[in-house]
């Protein structure tokens, strides 16, 4: 996985990976599809629920202003328990993870589709999240250890990368449609059906593999980390709901910052660290994994406000908020087969900071949205920020994972994996929530919308100021 302080070797008896250097054996394609699958099915969870919401708040009963912990509840485990349990494969069998994240995120489908209580519904998702924080970094480490570096790798993690945005494009498409169609159980099931199709495939294509050294697992990292993200992210969802003055707030801001500064601490002294300081301490990997943490978090905010925009203010339904955000997926597309080109000519760095700049003036250009139409300026705005979005994304990756050692770029990647689901964590609640508690929504998506705008201009600017040297 992701988080191994030294390269990944294949195991011996892996046969998926084809000899010659540019081609895809008829095994290799059926690993490469079980893998792939697997990941767009964890982006099309990300996706498919967001038009929902409206209609599952009302069946199963959710206020206005839980409805975010629907997504929450998914994003929390997923992000938080990310690095731990990349490192348990790292050490312990990456396959044999993966496949116990599959058989939890199905059965976990299962329990969000017979629902029957918000508590219920939320227990599946968190219960999802945990499978996910499973099968994401399990998976890519076992596609970067299946297909040797080169030409063959970078295909095989481009067709995954592209099957990921397809995932969520798919996802908003399919949300609207089956929750006009069958209802928003269906979405839900939809997850557990494409498991047992993923499943049974598995076991026989999958090689197993670990890292070759046995390195004793560091559990204070490990706890202190995901007890940090969690408290923190429990705190600022709590506080966008009720004001930071409670109690409980407080005390689980105050518990997060000091569990992240007591991990600074264990990682510091720990003979084999979760994540390797002097690899935080880059520029190219700290202001990359800024531009990541915020192209993330305030696109999925966007995303959340607009569905809520969309449906509840303009009267749309959701398989018509699902086609704005089919557009915006498809601009997506576009915008992975474009971004290469441009990083090719203006480098990563300077592609980072300019996704970040145009996707924080489009964001902008969404407070044109009126109470009666809107949804023109809301599509082709929210479509043509997303192109930059994934420009962001594939830019920050390359950035992040630039001029370091090949020993180190599993936790490079690592961090790129971890960046992601935490900022797809923290946008909404801190965000997204503003929408839902004031007495207008309208006033709340405009509030939001600047707010969202503003967080990525300035993180454009310090990123460019940040990798300036470097560039």
């Amino acid at each position: 996985m992701a988080t191994v302080t030294s390269p990944p070797t294949a195991p011996q008896d892996q046969t998926a990976a084809p000899a010659s250097p540019g081609a895809l054996t008829g095994r290799a394609r059926l690993v490469l599809f079980v893998l792939c699958a697997a990941q767009f099915m964890v982006a099309l969870d990300f996706s498919v629920l967001n038009v929902a919401l409206p209609v599952l708040g009302a069946d199963l009963g959710f206020a206005p202003s839980a409805l975010q912990w629907a997504v929450t509840a998914f994003a929390l485990p997923s992000g938080g328990f990310l690095l731990l349990f990349g490192r348990i494969g790292d050490l312990f069998g990456r396959k044999r993870l993966f496949l116990s994240g599959l058989v939890l995120f199905g059965a976990a489908s299962l329990l969000a589709t017979l629902a029957w209580s918000p508590g219920a519904f939320l227990a599946g998702r968190a219960l999802q999240g945990l499978g996910a924080a499973a099968i994401v970094p399990t998976g890519m480490a076992l596609l970067t250890t299946v297909f040797p570096e080169g030409p063959l790798r970078e295909r095989a993690l481009g067709i995954s990368g592209t099957l990921m945005s397809l995932g969520f494009t798919i996802g908003m498409v399919l949300g609207g449609v089956m929750t006009d169609t069958l209802g928003w159980r269906s979405t839900m099931g939809l997850l557990a059906v494409f498991t047992l199709i993923v499943l049974p495939l598995a076991p026989g294509l999958l090689p197993e593999s670990r890292t070759p050294e046995r390195p004793r697992l560091d559990i204070p990292g490990a706890v202190t980390v995901t007890g940090g993200l969690l408290s923190l992210i429990y705190a600022l969802t709590t506080a966008a709901e009720h004001g930071f003055g409670g109690a409980d707030v407080l005390v689980t801001l105050a518990l997060g910052v000091l569990l992240l500064l007591a991990f600074g601490v264990v990682e510091s002294r720990h003979p084999a660290p979760l994540v390797s300081l002097p690899v935080l301490r880059r520029r190219t990997v700290a202001f990359g994994n800024l531009g990541g943490l915020v192209t993330f978090s305030m696109m999925s905010t966007i995303v959340f406000v607009l569905t809520l925009y969309l449906q509840e203010t303009l009267g749309l339904s959701a398989f018509a908020s699902g086609i704005v955000f089919g557009v915006q997926g498809a601009f997506s597309v576009l915008a992975g087969m474009v971004t290469p080109r441009v990083i090719g000519r203006l480098g990563a760095h300077r592609t980072l900071v300019v996704s970040l700049a145009g996707q924080g003036l489009l964001t902008a250009a969404l407070l044109l949205v009126g109470r009666e139409s809107g949804a023109i300026v809301a599509t082709v705005a929210v479509s043509a920020a997303s192109m930059l979005h994934l420009g962001a994304i594939i830019s920050y990756g390359v950035t992040v994972t630039s001029g370091v050692r090949d020993e180190e770029q599993g936790l490079a990647t690592g961090l790129v994996t971890t960046t992601q689901q935490v900022g797809l964590t923290v946008g909404i609640p801190m965000l997204g929530v503003l929408a839902t508690t004031g007495a207008d929504l309208f006033s709340g998506v405009r509030t939001v919308i600047a707010l969202d705008a503003a967080i990525v201009l300035v993180a454009a600017l310090l990123v460019a100021l940040g990798l300036r040297k470097r560039a």
